[in-house]
């Protein structure tokens, strides 16, 4: 399978998580609220254990709308999603969507479901109601579904991953919050959003690097591939080394090509030494010829010997007056 058709399947996968929640046919929100003379029997949810992060959830009784429907809730009866890792949004963008939701309405509901004490958990859908908000509005069209935890978690990272803009180190966060908290393992996970297990693993080993290079990763100052060869320096630095060479990599701007040497350099400290000259072996002989040599002519001389009894001497001048005091050598 090529990459193009890997990531296209990929795409598909997820969006099957999405679509299972959402009503078929158009999306175009229709406010739709439920009377009391067809709203049906309340909601009870099992309780947890108090120890649970969502003890809160225990034995809650609310009337909730039928999971396929579409209802007006207001926005502050929606707490916000437990589960969600991202923690950074694009503020144009949001203005963007508050413009079109003031102009259009919002075309696609969000996901909740029932909360404690006649609220409601907000599941998918963060964007739109934070959209909302700046557009002035107090109500967004939901569907409440009766989801678990896991469930709900599980929604949420396959929405995220859906966003091109997903930062990398808020993925790997949600990978690691569905394996520490529901005990998926890297397998499963992958499985369940439509990646490979090695993709999962390698987001998932991001969370080793120091909390200083960590910050700057979710600051979007590095990226999943520069993070990566960060990891391989791991080896060689302690924290505080590597954070040096992040920081570094971040202002003067290193591609991963830069990174990549710089790891180099750290796994081979040896190439980055002068290569000491091997030391020839000189026939004393020869050496001695070289020394009367120089003493009569008072000049620098080299004799170059082969092993067939031939080779050459090589007298070096610096002037005029060492060149004649050569010839006059030579012919007395």
């Amino acid at each position: 399978m090529s990459a193009i058709e890997e990531h296209k399947e990929k795409r598909r996968a997820l969006g099957r998580g999405l679509d299972s929640l959402l009503p078929s046919g158009p999306r175009l929100a229709t406010a739709t609220v439920p009377t009391p003379a067809v709203m049906p029997p309340p909601v009870v949810i099992p309780s947890t254990p108090s120890d649970s992060p969502h003890a809160a959830l225990q034995r809650i009784e609310v009337p909730a709308p039928d999971g396929h429907g579409i209802t007006e809730i207001a926005l502050d009866h929606i707490d916000e999603n437990p589960y969600q890792t991202r923690r950074t949004f694009d503020e144009a963008a949001l203005q963007e969507l508050a413009e079109s939701i003031k102009e259009s309405g919002l075309a696609q509901p969000v996901v909740v479901r029932p909360g404690a004490n006649a609220r409601y958990v907000l599941v998918l859908g963060e964007r739109r109601c934070r959209a909302s908000k700046l557009a002035g509005k107090t109500t967004v069209p939901a569907i409440v579904r009766q989801l678990g935890n896991e469930q709900a978690a599980e929604l949420t990272v396959i929405e995220n991953l859906q966003r091109q803009d997903l930062n990398c180190l808020e993925q790997a966060q949600a990978f690691a919050r569905l394996s520490r908290e529901f005990g998926l393992t890297q397998e499963q996970i992958g499985k369940r959003i439509g990646t490979s297990r090695e993709s999962v693993a390698n987001y998932m080993r991001l969370l080793k690097l120091p909390q200083s290079v960590l910050d700057l990763i979710g600051a979007g100052k590095l990226d999943f591939s520069q993070a990566r060869v960060l990891l391989e320096a791991a080896v060689y630095l302690d924290s505080t080394r590597l954070e040096e060479m992040a920081r570094e990599a971040v202002e003067k701007q290193w591609t991963v090509k830069d990174l990549n040497a710089q790891v180099n350099r750290l796994k081979n400290p040896l190439e980055e030494m002068p290569k000491a000259k091997e030391e020839k072996h000189v026939d004393p002989n020869v050496a001695d010829a070289e020394r009367q040599l120089r003493e009569a002519l008072g000049l620098r001389v080299q004799v170059l010997a082969r092993p067939n009894n031939k080779g050459k001497v090589v007298i070096r001048y610096e002037n005029v007056e060492d060149f004649d005091r050569i010839l006059e050598s030579l012919a007395g």
